[in-house]
């Protein structure tokens, strides 16, 4: 809101986090600072969190958090995104970043970093958060 109050213009924000249910939603805003180090080093440390925890124990999603600033009325919108899934056992796959090889999609089977961008597309909640926002702006701003 302060960047789109300073600027008068629309404004959009964007975060996301892993929560894992049995980590009481941990990593969560911490997702990115989870540990220092590189993404590898943030997923073992996560799976060495979860040792001994059985895979159906290990639900977790991503949640992302869009918002859309209209300076003109001062409305803020908010769409959300939530992808569900669990934690794999140990990494899988070589495509994308961050949690992508052990964020396993039950669905397909797969985890995201063995995923297709078009199908990680489909199911992610940044995808979903932005399907969201898209349809705001175009009712409201185009």
């Amino acid at each position: 809101m302060t960047l789109g109050k300073k600027t008068g213009l629309l404004t959009l924000a964007e975060d996301a986090g892993l929560e894992v249910d049995v980590l009481n939603g941990r990593p969560g805003v911490y997702t990115a600072r989870y540990t220092p180090g590189t993404d590898e080093d943030r997923y073992k440390k996560l799976l060495s969190e979860l040792q001994g925890i059985t895979e159906e124990k290990r639900t977790a999603h991503f949640r992302a958090i869009i918002t859309i600033y209209d300076p003109e009325n001062d409305k803020v919108r908010i769409c959300e995104g939530i992808y569900e899934g669990r934690i794999a056992l140990e990494p899988k796959g070589s495509k994308g970043f961050g949690y992508d090889p052990v964020f396993y999609n039950i669905e397909l089977g797969k985890t995201n970093a063995e995923m297709t961008i078009e199908e990680k597309n489909q199911v992610s909640h940044r995808g979903k958060a932005l399907r969201k926002a898209k349809e705001i702006l175009r009712q409201d701003f185009l």
